[in-house]
């Protein structure tokens, strides 16, 4: 399963959100720190869940992080991550 499948099917057991996004943008970091043969490297995740509500950014974070720990142990090297709670206006 690619990787970026494997990230969409995480969070959506961890948030069940109303909408999600993930980017491979690994092609765009060719030549530098953490690129690999291959790809599967560089994401860019957009989510929107209820579970967000009344948290800050810093604690928005750190929840997808803890849901993809393993990934993020095991190969990814950078993890763009915007995420807001239902009706929130995306900055």
């Amino acid at each position: 399963m690619p990787l970026a499948d494997l990230i969409t099917k995480k969070l959506t057991d961890a948030f069940a959100p109303e909408a999600i996004r993930v980017a491979d943008e690994s092609s765009l970091h060719e030549g530098h720190a953490g690129h690999r043969p291959g790809g599967e490297t560089h994401f860019r995740v957009y989510i929107v869940a209820t579970a967000f509500e009344g948290k800050s950014r810093v604690e928005r974070h750190r929840m997808v992080n803890a849901a993809l720990a393993e990934e993020l142990a095991g190969g990814i090297h950078a993890l763009a991550i915007k995420a807001h709670a239902p009706g929130e206006t995306p900055r």
